[in-house]
């Protein structure tokens, strides 16, 4: 059987993968926080059929050989973390980060995700949570009687009540950045996982050694630029395309070889 049908193949297989993950990302254009990911591709091993170097007469050797490469495979999905298009919204309870950083949540099993949505909510308790109710952490309570809530760039929370002309400081919000944070694990739900890929949390104030600041009444938008996926899938429509061809070819060569007479 001809190798290029297995070749091509994979290839197919490869640019279904890049479809998907282009769907993916155009799907969450308008997810707030949400990074776009990135296909990387590997080729195959090789057969070497003749080595280079190899000698031929004397003082003469072979300056390149033959090698026939076996397809192309995935290797990775990797999270682009560059910053999205900030969105006004003026609700107070709506944050972004400006730079580097992540806001941390507690999960209900205990466990901490982080995350770049900072469309914070308040549960039964006055507590800052996210839309899926998972409490922001360190925790911060606002009072029930609450007339406004003031988020400082870095971090501070703080709080005026009817029972009081100034400000209350209620609490203060903390970064967490990592040395790869292409290496965190996606759960969905705009959280992500620490793994030993990504390095230990570091946690930091927001505006302090290379963390980003913290805006109140902004979302940071998905960074998918829809031009640019939209350019990303005619090309993998069309790679898809190419090697769907060249099985077709090799079949056709496989069909003459069968139609041969003596």
């Amino acid at each position: 059987m001809m190798r290029s049908l297995w070749i091509a193949g994979s290839g197919m297989t490869a640019q279904e993968l890049s479809i998907a993950t282009i769907s993916n990302n155009l799907a969450n254009v308008n997810t707030s926080g949400f990074k776009k990911s990135r296909v990387d591709f590997q080729d195959l091993l090789y057969q070497t059929v003749r080595y280079s170097g190899t000698p031929v007469v004397q003082g003469a050797q072979i300056p390149t050989g033959i090698q026939v490469g076996h397809g192309v495979r995935p290797v990775s999905t990797q999270k682009i973390f560059t910053q999205g298009d900030y969105q006004q919204t003026d609700n107070p309870l709506d944050l972004v980060i400006e730079g580097e950083g992540f806001f941390q949540v507690t999960m209900p099993d205990g466990s901490t995700a982080y995350t770049r949505d900072g469309a914070l909510k308040l549960d039964s308790e006055g507590r800052l949570v996210t839309s899926d109710g998972f409490v922001l952490e360190p925790e911060i309570v606002i009072p029930d009687n609450a007339l406004d809530i003031s988020v400082s760039t870095d971090g501070t929370v703080s709080v005026l009540t009817s029972d009081s002309e100034a400000a209350q400081e209620v609490g203060r919000i903390t970064l967490v950045r990592f040395i790869n944070p292409a290496g965190l694990r996606n759960i969905g739900r705009n959280l992500l996982k620490q793994t030993s890929a990504s390095g230990e949390a570091i946690f930091g104030t927001p505006g302090l050694e290379g963390f980003g600041t913290v805006a109140q009444g902004y979302l940071e938008m998905s960074n998918v630029k829809v031009v640019e996926e939209m350019v990303s899938m005619i090309t993998a429509q069309r790679a898809y395309e190419v090697n769907s061809k060249a099985i077709q070819a090799s079949d056709e060569m496989l069909q003459t070889a069968n139609n041969l007479r003596r």
